[in-house]
Formats: C-alpha cells, sequence, structure tokens
C-alpha cells in the first residue's frame, strides 16, 4: 500500500491495513474481526461545504460510504456508496488514490458481532446545486458548512479529512 500521511496515528492505521491485506476474505463484510470499507469525502467546487449523511443505524453525521462487498477496487466503492446515498453522480475525483483512511468500531447489532471498518476514504467534489436523495440507509443527508462540522460530528476522523481538505486548496 502505497500511503503516507503527516497523522502519526493514520501511519498506525497504515501498518494495521498490511497486515489485514494479508487476509484472503478482507474485501468481504463477512470477514471479522473487520474489514474494509470504502468512503467518499465530497466537498464543493469551493470547499466551503461537504457532504454528509445522517446514517440510520449509526445515529450520527458521516461521509457516504459502505462495505466492499468482494471489490478490490475501494475507489469504486466509495463512489457507488456516495451515488446510492446521496442522489448525486458525476463527481470530480480531486485526489488520485487514498486520501485518509481510519479503523473504527462498529457496534453489534442483531446476528453481526462487533468489528471493525478498515476505512478507505477517497476525495470527491461535486456540484452542491444538485437535488440530493435520501437513502433508506439514512435520515437526511446535507451539505454542512465546513466551519459547522464540529457541530454535526466532531470525531477526530472527520476534522482530519476537513483539515486535510483545506490543505489542498
Amino acid at each position: 500500500m502505497n500511503y503516507s500521511s503527516r497523522f502519526k496515528e493514520e501511519e498506525l492505521f497504515r501498518i494495521e491495513f498490511l497486515e489485514l491485506l494479508k487476509q484472503e476474505r478482507c474485501f468481504h463484510r463477512d470477514h471479522f474481526p473487520g474489514h474494509i470499507t470504502g468512503s467518499a469525502w465530497i466537498v464543493n467546487e469551493d470547499r466551503s461545504k461537504v457532504l454528509l449523511v445522517h446514517h440510520a443505524k449509526l445515529h450520527r453525521w458521516l461521509q457516504p460510504g459502505g462495505h466492499a462487498d468482494g471489490e478490490e477496487n475501494v475507489m469504486n466503492v466509495a463512489i457507488r456508496e456516495a451515488e446510492e446515498e446521496t442522489g448525486v453522480t458525476g463527481f470530480s475525483v480531486l485526489h488520485e488514490g487514498i486520501f485518509d483512511m481510519d479503523i473504527h468500531v462498529i457496534p453489534a447489532r442483531k446476528e453481526i458481532p462487533e468489528h471493525l471498518h478498515y476505512d478507505l476514504h477517497f476525495l470527491l467534489e461535486a456540484d452542491d446545486t444538485i437535488p440530493l436523495l435520501i437513502s433508506e440507509e439514512s435520515n437526511d443527508v446535507q451539505w454542512i458548512n465546513v466551519k459547522e462540522l464540529a457541530a454535526f460530528n466532531d470525531e477526530p476522523s472527520l476534522l482530519r479529512l476537513r483539515d486535510k481538505s483545506f490543505a489542498l486548496k
């Protein structure tokens, strides 16, 4: 995995990703204790807004994303999930390759045990005037002013994504 970051937590994540990639079914949601997922950090043209969904199961504002389901091209996963969860299409890729990575715990639900998502993030741009659609996986979808992001979700991983996208301006 050709990826480096100035954020020390991401360097630790990279090591864990490399270990996971040695496992045969790491791109499948039935691989436990964790599996690879793909997410899209979507900004508008002037990078003043980010597109987030209010996740119905997790009850939090998050970037669109989801399971790879065997797909090894995780950027394609992130784009597919972003289209499904927001109704937006025609994304521009602003950063070739992985933009950010995170590992986070997903709580147990019904027959699925608590597990880890090894989440690869990709930086995309979209037109913030395109009508949004709320998917069945979400309660809401909105363009959020990046200056107000912490009021919606103050998790370090999202704030890191915000800071990294500002740095590329």
